[in-house]
C-alpha cells in the first residue's frame, strides 16, 4: 500500500489509545487541528492563562516563559504548542524525549532556533539524563557549554543561544526531575473534556470534513470518546466511513451505535482492552487490590500502556480505584460488566 492511500487500517485497541499513531499524521486529521485560540475548544483556564502570558510577552518583546503541559494522551498538548507558536509569530521545532539520545542531538536543535521560536519536546520525562543536563543552562541562561579535549587540556566554551521557549509535554509528571521541572515558568495540567466540549469539537470537525451529523449522533459519539479530542476525531472518521457505505451519509445516533459496535467501543467508551483489564482484576484477583505489574503480566501488555492510556479514564469515571495496596475494581465496574457485586463478594469469602 503506497503513501497516497487514504484508507488506514489499525486494530480496535489502537483506535482508542490516546497515543499519536501514523494515522494522526494524515493531512485530513491535521487539518482538524486549530491554529488559533479562538478556534480552540475546552481547557478554558489553561487557555486564558496562556493568552495572558503570551500577550504580556509580546508587549515586552520577549519570548514567553517555558511551559510544561501534563495530562493523559490526546488532550491537546501538541495542538497548544502549535497555537503558541502561531501567536508568538515564531517557528515550531518538534522532538521527543526518547529521540534525543545524545547531547549533540539537542545542541544541534538549539543552535538553529531563532528568537521567539518554540521547541516542543513530547514525552519530556523520557529525556536521557545526560541530555537533560544541557537543557538546564539553555532554559535558564539561553546558553550551552561545550567542553573541548580531555584531562589537563580540557577547556570550556559557552555558546549563546537565541531566546526561545521550550514547551514540554508529559503524561508522567512525577517522573520529571526536580531541576528540570523547576525551570518551567508555566505549569499547566490538561484534564479530560466535558461531553458538551466534545460535541462542539465534533460539530467543528464534521463541518471541516463536510459530514452531516445530527445532535443525537454528536451526543452519542461524544459519550463514547473517553473525554479525548484525538479519539473523538478518529471515531468521527470511522463513523463517517460507516455512514457513507451502510447508511445514507447522514450520521445519526443509530449510525454511531452501529459503527462503534463494530469497533468494539461500548456506551461508556470502553474498548476490549479496558474490559479485559477490569475482568482481570475481578476474575483473577478477586476484585483487588492487585499491583499494576501483576495485571500487566496477566494481560501481556506493557505497564506503561496501562498506566498512561487505560487507567486515567477508568479512574476518572470511577470504575477503578487506586490504593497503596494496588488497584481495585469498583462496584460500578461489576455493574458495567453485568456481574453481581454482592454475589462475588460472598463467593470470595468461601474457603
Amino acid at each position: 500500500m503506497n503513501d497516497d492511500t487514504r484508507i488506514h487500517f489499525f486494530d480496535k485497541q489502537d483506535i482508542l489509545t490516546g497515543s499519536c499513531l501514523a494515522v494522526d499524521k494524515d493531512p485530513e486529521i491535521l487539518s482538524l487541528r486549530p491554529t488559533r485560540f479562538t478556534d480552540y475548544i475546552g481547557q478554558t483556564e489553561v487557555v486564558e492563562a496562556l493568552k495572558i502570558a503570551i500577550e504580556a510577552a509580546r508587549q515586552r518583546e520577549e519570548p514567553v516563559d517555558h511551559i510544561l503541559f501534563h495530562g493523559p494522551p490526546g488532550l491537546g498538548k501538541t495542538t497548544l504548542a502549535h497555537i503558541i507558536t502561531h501567536e508568538m509569530g515564531g517557528n515550531l521545532t518538534t522532538s521527543s524525549g526518547p529521540s534525543l539520545e545524545k547531547g549533540g542531538d539537542l545542541i544541534g536543535i538549539l543552535t538553529h532556533l531563532e528568537d521567539r521560536d518554540i521547541l516542543f519536546i513530547d514525552e519530556i520525562h523520557r529525556t536521557p539524563k545526560i541530555v537533560e543536563e544541557f537543557l538546564y543552562s539553555a532554559m535558564e541562561d539561553f546558553a550551552v557549554d561545550f567542553v573541548f579535549d580531555k584531562g589537563m587540556h580540557a577547556r570550556s566554551h559557552k555558546y549563546r543561544l537565541n531566546r526561545f521557549t521550550l514547551v514540554g509535554a508529559t503524561t508522567r509528571v512525577g517522573l520529571l526531575s526536580a531541576p528540570l521541572r523547576d525551570r518551567f515558568g508555566i505549569f499547566r495540567s490538561l484534564d479530560f473534556y466535558s461531553k458538551a466540549n466534545l460535541v462542539q469539537i465534533i460539530k467543528r470537525s464534521a463541518s471541516l470534513l463536510k459530514v452531516t451529523i445530527d445532535d443525537a449522533g454528536a451526543a452519542e459519539l461524544a459519550q463514547r470518546s473517553r473525554g479525548t479530542p484525538r479519539i473523538v476525531n478518529r471515531l468521527l472518521k470511522r463513523v463517517r466511513d460507516y455512514s457513507q457505505v451502510r447508511a445514507d451519509g447522514i450520521i445519526t445516533k443509530k449510525t454511531v451505535e452501529a459503527a462503534l459496535s463494530l469497533e468494539g467501543v461500548d456506551e461508556k467508551g470502553l474498548t476490549d482492552l479496558d474490559r479485559r483489564y477490569l475482568k482481570t482484576i475481578i476474575d483473577f484477583y478477586k476484585g483487588g487490590p492487585v499491583g499494576i505489574e501483576a495485571i500487566a503480566a496477566t494481560l501481556q501488555e506493557e505497564t506503561d500502556t496501562l498506566v498512561d492510556v487505560i487507567e486515567p479514564f477508568l479512574l476518572k469515571i470511577g470504575l477503578v480505584t487506586r490504593t497503596s495496596s494496588g488497584r481495585k475494581a469498583s462496584e460500578e465496574a461489576y455493574k458495567h460488566l453485568g456481574l453481581s457485586f454482592q454475589k462475588r463478594m460472598f463467593q470470595y469469602l468461601d474457603p
